[in-house]
């Protein structure tokens, strides 16, 4: 009797782990699915317009069929540059204070709750803010207005990363350096920053992510150029705002256009997240070897 219990018992157990796993694999699927479909639209719509002279062609004027985007293109690597050289640096500063050198104090309860309430702040407003603080002052929109949106959107992302991984490094590594005599800045730098370096990096490729496909902060600050421009002083093109321009035209020619567009955006969002986890995998898994 008492075996047949525990048969029972055992077999209720195996169904309930299957469950479990059955249902975790469906969330998994859930999730999976809307980027997949997306994709698979996107490639529907917009892969028969890609060609060599999409990716190396400034945009036609109205009226005229053809064109590209490559000033859109260039214009989006500029402005990510200079939003990753401003939010990055700002947000890993800002994430080691909190873990490392802030825990108790009322500063460091003011920057976390800053970087919530700036997590949640719409992107149109930022950009608004960003019009007032420079553009305004500077009398002309431009690449690093918004770069400087793009900047300060990626910061709160890159902090709290930066935050948590910290703490999930043992306090026992912290020890170790301290009782061999390492000061406490060096300790952060190299060993305590260095240990979670895989997972900072890949807040930062999630703030990337975020806010390479934001339109709302440039319409206020990069205002778009229908020709390639490098300079950081003069408005600039970029995808989201060269495929919103597109899509809400009337002509077929654009909104072919921006379905391509809206396919090499997410294409290269993808990859890059894509290779920064690789690489960071691979440096883990070297390290731990």
């Amino acid at each position: 009797m008492q075996q047949r219990i525990q048969q029972s018992g055992q077999t209720w157990r195996r169904w309930k782990n299957h469950l479990a796993t059955g249902t975790a694999v469906l969330g998994a699927l859930v999730v999976v699915a809307p980027l997949l479909a997306i994709f698979a639209y996107l490639i529907y719509k917009g892969a028969s317009s890609l060609n060599w002279a999409f990716f190396t062609k400034v945009p036609k004027p109205v009226g005229e069929i053809g064109g590209g985007m490559e000033n859109a293109i260039v214009g989006s690597g500029v402005l990510l540059t200079v939003a990753s050289l401003i939010g990055i640096p700002i947000g890993i500063a800002a994430g080691v204070y909190l873990a490392e050198f802030g825990r108790k104090r009322l500063l460091s309860n003011l920057v976390r709750f800053t970087a919530d309430v700036l997590n949640g702040v719409p992107s149109i407003v930022v950009g608004i803010a960003v019009y007032s603080l420079i553009v305004v002052t500077q009398r002309h929109f431009s690449a690093f207005s918004g770069g400087v949106a793009l900047g300060i959107m990626m910061i709160p992302t890159v902090t709290r990363t930066t935050e948590e991984m910290l703490l999930l490094v043992p306090h026992a590594v912290r020890e170790a350096a301290l009782g061999l005599g390492v000061p406490n800045w060096r300790s952060t730098v190299s060993i305590t920053l260095r240990t979670a370096s895989a997972g900072i990096i890949t807040g930062c490729m999630l703030a990337f992510a975020r806010v390479a496909g934001e339109t709302a902060p440039l319409l206020f600050t990069a205002f778009g150029n229908d020709d390639k421009s490098l300079a950081l002083n003069q408005p600039i093109a970029a995808l989201p705002l060269q495929i919103f321009v597109y899509a809400v035209s009337p002509y077929n020619d654009w909104h072919r256009l921006a379905w391509a567009g809206s396919l090499v955006l997410i294409f290269l969002i993808v990859v890059s997240v894509s290779l920064v986890r690789y690489v960071t995998s691979r440096g883990v898994l070297k390290g731990a070897s």
